[in-house]
């Protein structure tokens, strides 16, 4: 049976500064509190009904990945996943339970950081369009699905509503300055690199990713979630076969279902069906389960 899951979170007393497709943003005064609720989008419309514990998958993959990189890589994280709560949230616990963080008030980049390690989604469209991905050239002859020769780094303008849009880095170095989107790079390339061949050695593919940073104290941070089935291409690698599209670990069930149905892709979205609720849930425990080596 699954659970009821979490859709909409008010906590009475503290105040929300932002709800977004997933994650709802609270004001802890010095610092922030980000949950992930089990909300689900696609075709950007947000699904009526969401999969249960979809929000503890992303925080506590978040949890790892952030453990993983902090050598190397300093990120916004004021607590550790097995910290109990301060006091002013301890009312709420249930709700929160392995589903929270609590953060810096880091200065978030106007920039998406995205590193493609795969030729897939629009970097394949483009690419038989043109040969190219985000405006770099590429070797001719890849395959859709193929690894790339080496992960770019092609940044996107961020949108609050619909889809975010691919931009030049002379573009990115507009936005946020040269030096800082030189450092965005160069992390993101480096963190890609790392979570790529971690998650190669524990069966899934990380064909290309999302980060965000943020400035603190002219510390670049690596902030919000990270490397999570929501914001990365996660591919099963035992069916891995180049040439194709790749089944996938996060919306596949959703927007195959969707799909069949007559629906216009504009609101309100229709209601999900139990199985395609409890095979999308079950494909964010796995991506759990295999990159930790436990379950949730």
């Amino acid at each position: 049976m699954l659970n009821q899951p979490l859709l909409q979170l008010d906590l009475p007393g503290i105040r929300k500064l932002k709800s977004g497709k997933v994650r709802e943003v609270f004001d802890l005064g010095d610092r922030l509190l980000f949950v992930a609720t089990d909300r689900i989008s696609a075709f950007d419309c947000i699904m009526p009904n969401g999969i249960p514990r979809k929000g503890e998958v992303l925080t506590q993959i978040s949890y790892f990945w952030f453990a993983q990189t902090a050598a190397f890589q300093p990120n916004h994280l004021l607590s550790q996943a097995g910290d109990p709560l301060p006091a002013v949230l301890a009312p709420y616990a249930d709700q929160l339970a392995r589903r929270c963080m609590i953060v810096r008030k880091a200065q978030p980049l106007a920039i998406e950081c995205v590193v493609r390690g795969c030729l897939a989604g629009s970097g394949w469209k483009e690419y038989r369009e043109r040969g190219t991905v985000c405006g770099i050239p590429l070797p001719p002859g890849l395959r859709e699905s193929e690894e790339l020769p080496e992960p770019i780094f092609t940044p996107a303008t961020k949108a609050e509503t619909g889809h975010d849009e691919n931009i030049s880095f002379a573009e990115a170095a507009k936005l946020v300055g040269a030096d800082i989107a030189e450092r965005a790079r160069a992390a993101s390339l480096r963190l890609y690199t790392f979570a790529r061949d971690y998650a190669r050695q524990r069966g899934i593919i990380i064909a290309d990713t999302k980060f965000e940073f943020g400035l603190w104290e002219d510390q670049l941070l690596l902030i919000d979630e990270v490397l999570t089935p929501d914001s990365s291409r996660f591919w099963p690698a035992d069916g891995y076969q180049p040439g194709r599209g790749q089944p996938s670990f996060d919306k596949q069930f959703v927007r195959d279902y969707l799909e069949t149905l007559a629906w216009d892709k504009s609101p309100p979205a229709p209601l999900l069906p139990p199985e395609v609720v409890a095979r999308t849930q079950a494909k964010y425990l796995d991506a759990y389960a295999r990159l930790t080596g436990r379950s949730l």
